[in-house]
């Protein structure tokens, strides 16, 4: 396995070094220059748009300028955004990204965790008034148009009874005489969902309770930030959190469980099942052990690489819930002409979607023993 894993990341450094180099040659393809928003301004003096190409580098070759982006990518060097100047563009992402991937990652464990055992139980039951219920809600959730069925929540829930802040991610109020910033909560709560997931995922495969591990889970998670005593600062970020959370949960949930009930409508035609009945295992355990197992594995694999598209589903959900993470970041880099800084957010998609098929790969083996990767 270590063979095969050193062997994908040199095949991911390869493959970064392509997707980079299509970065650099269409942002060469477009009309124009970076350097005319800035040169075409009456205002600024020639001596002055000098310096700019210069500082730039576009005044060099054009091999020469795209060795230079490889090796400033390399080494971290992004550049400075234009509308966030003279700030570092790896510094706004490492700001920003935290809080896309909390938002999406705690809406994808729910998400996952409700549709799998949704999806099972309604395959495992199937032909019931429950399942023709369930299943057509899940169909109207997944269908459903994501800008106003968000909008909904928030006239609902936030407007109309009160329950949840309009937008935006922290009260200033609460934040005033914080002893941190916002960003060492935010990493916090991020390592915290990534340990609960992982642990979940381990005590899942030994004890085969996953609704007793997860209750277990939280409440120790809990006791552990209020010991912290930046319990109140995480529970004001989770209050901002719940609502954007809950809209792509909804309708992110409907996908895995229909994917799930489907794989699991095969999974059970299969001998194995019918041997596994023919020796009295309990149907629990057939269901759980044996059927909802092996129907896992399309259902992991949708959930992974689901995960590489949250810039552009973020796009949408932090635009209208004011949730200021990268899907946000990107829009308004993009509408401002800020070119470093939509390149850098563009590079964080495309390291996302990369690593993403390499946990893909680590979690078939995890989960299916059957699967073995040589070097």
């Amino acid at each position: 396995m270590a063979g095969y894993i050193l062997k994908r990341m040199l095949q991911i450094v390869l493959i970064l070094v392509v997707f980079q180099s299509i970065l650099f040659f269409l942002l060469q393809a477009q009309p124009g220059g970076i350097e005319y928003q800035f040169i075409a301004n009456p205002d600024i003096p020639p001596e002055a748009r000098q310096v700019i190409v210069e500082r730039l580098g576009l005044d060099r070759p054009l091999g020469e300028q795209y060795l230079n982006y490889l090796k400033n990518f390399f080494t971290g060097n992004l550049g400075v955004s234009f509308t966030l100047y003279p700030r570092p563009v790896i510094d706004v992402i490492a700001e920003r990204a935290p809080r896309t991937v909390l938002l999406f990652l705690t809406a994808t464990v729910v998400s996952f965790y409700t549709g799998f055992v949704l999806g099972k139980i309604l395959a495992w039951q199937r032909g019931g008034l429950l399942e023709y219920g369930v299943t057509l809600g899940g169909s109207f959730l997944y269908t459903v148009f994501t800008p106003w069925f968000a909008l909904l929540l928030i006239w609902i829930f936030a407007f109309k009874l009160g329950l949840f802040p309009v937008g935006k991610f922290l009260n200033p109020v609460t934040w005033r005489d914080a002893p941190v910033d916002a960003n060492h909560v935010f990493n916090r709560m991020l390592l915290t969902i990534l340990a609960v997931s992982v642990l979940l995922l381990i005590l899942y495969r030994l004890t085969r309770r996953p609704g007793l591990s997860l209750v277990g889970l939280l409440l120790a998670a809990g006791v552990l930030w209020v010991v912290s005593g930046l319990g109140a600062y995480a529970l004001d970020i989770a209050h901002h959190l719940l609502l954007p959370t809950l809209s792509v949960t909804l309708v992110s949930f409907a996908g895995t469980m229909l994917l799930m009930r489907n794989s699991m409508l095969e999974t059970i035609r299969e001998d194995y099942i019918l041997t596994a009945r023919a020796k009295g295992i309990s149907e629990r355990a057939i269901r759980d052990r044996h059927a909802a197992r092996n129907a896992l594995l399309p259902v992991v694999t949708s959930l992974v690489l689901g995960l590489a598209t949250v810039i552009s589903g973020g796009i949408i959900t932090e635009t209208i819930f004011s949730w200021p993470g990268m899907g946000l970041t990107l829009l308004n880099a993009a509408q401002q002409k800020d070119i470093p800084l939509a390149m850098g957010a563009l590079t964080f998609v495309g390291m996302l979607a990369l690593f993403a098929h390499l946990i893909v790969d680590i979690l078939y083996a995890f989960l299916d023993p059957r699967i073995r990767y040589h070097g």
